[in-house]
């Protein structure tokens, strides 16, 4: 690897990291990692540290080697063992070693305004060319940490998007995995996560929610969801211009995916109908989003702040005649014809209200319509 071929390494270096999303000046690190350890390779000591200067507009590399400034505080005394842990503030103590320190006293000669702790290099000559050796020593280093920084930068781009709405395509089963190309990455669908009874086609384009990131030293670990509450929201967001520009605001949530959701909305303008604007004309907004979770059913609640206003509400579409507060749960009082529409099949139109609002309900017949 001659010195005259860096250029057209680096241009190609930075043109893969371009496509990968890799920040520049992280491939520039990666170049000189790669440069300093083919120079320790060839010209080198091994106790002794190198550094490598990288110019991607010349080609060009500058050696130096680094010491780091130390004090007598900061050495240990012969017999004297390194404490297991260093207090906040202090200097972490180390054996003195001269091909790797250096007294703060000898350092200003070289730098008058040089302080502990700062390290101290000293260029070397650049070399003609390296070694095979040392240039097998190189790329391999380079391949190394170009994975790690595709790694770091495709963890980086995911957790920003941790919460959030992201597109992908079936690529394969395993099980009850199913896994997710997501562009740079796969994300993992696990069976929890699914809505139940849905099939997931192999090379169908769906949207997912990012429930979480995971950094793993063979790559990040992307887990996606389909069933969260979150995504119900993030689903009216991108559909709703009102809750996305924060003049609706979604509650709360409760949901049984592939089945049944409930969601609160409120509005923070007067004139702004906030179920109306989830509804849409027609019916459009709800009905596009009760497509993308496969004809799950959504019933749109108006929040309140009033405890009892809100019960009678989250058990829509049954009329209640009277919401009672007792401690730690509610009763809800309904007429006879009502109650099993209150209740719901398997009891899941009460369920879902009581975790829309956050209390135990029980659902109780009237003797007659209009009794209190």
């Amino acid at each position: 690897m001659e010195q005259l071929d860096l250029k057209t390494l680096s241009l190609a270096i930075l043109q893969i990291a371009e496509e990968k999303g890799i920040p520049e000046e992280k491939v520039i690190e990666v170049i000189e990692t790669a440069l300093a350890a083919a120079y320790k390779k060839d010209y080198g000591k091994k106790e002794e540290k190198y550094r490598a200067k990288f110019n991607k507009n010349t080609g060009k590399a500058e050696f130096v080697r680094v010491l780091k400034v130390v004090d007598e505080s900061m050495i240990l005394k012969e017999g004297e063992e390194p404490p297991k842990e260093v207090k906040e503030g202090e200097a972490k103590k180390i054996k003195f070693n001269p091909a790797r320190h250096i007294m703060v006293e000898e350092a200003k000669k070289t730098q008058k305004d040089i302080k502990v702790g700062q390290e101290l290099e000293f260029p070397l000559p650049r070399p003609e060319k390296f070694g095979r050796i040392a240039a097998g020593t190189a790329k391999q280093v380079l391949l190394q940490r170009m994975k790690e920084a595709e790694r770091e930068a495709i963890f980086s781009e995911f957790a920003q998007r941790e919460g959030q709405i992201v597109s992908g395509v079936i690529q394969r089963k395993e099980g009850n995995i199913v896994f997710i190309d997501v562009g740079k990455s796969t994300g993992l669908l696990l069976r929890e996560e699914q809505i139940p009874g849905e099939f997931y086609k192999i090379g169908n384009r769906m949207r997912f929610f990012c429930l979480k990131v995971k950094d793993n030293p063979r790559g990040p670990e992307i887990y996606l969801s389909r069933s969260h509450p979150k995504f119900l929201s993030r689903l009216f967001e991108l559909e709703v211009p009102e809750i996305s520009s924060g003049v609706v605001e979604i509650k709360a949530v409760a949901r049984e995916a592939g089945s049944r959701s409930k969601i609160a909305v409120s509005s923070k303008e007067e004139g702004v109908d906030p179920v109306g604007a989830c509804v849409g004309q027609r019916g459009t907004r709800v009905n596009a989003v009760m497509q993308e979770l496969g004809r799950e059913k959504i019933d749109i609640i108006p929040w309140a702040e009033k405890p009892e206003e809100f019960l009678e509400n989250a058990l829509s579409p049954a009329k209640v005649i009277k919401v009672k507060i007792k401690k730690d749960k509610a009763e809800a009082k309904v007429p006879k014809d009502q109650l099993s529409l209150a209740i719901g099949r398997d009891g899941q139109n009460v369920r879902l209200a009581s975790e829309l609002a956050g209390w135990k309900i029980d659902v109780v017949g009237a003797k007659e319509e209009g009794s209190k």
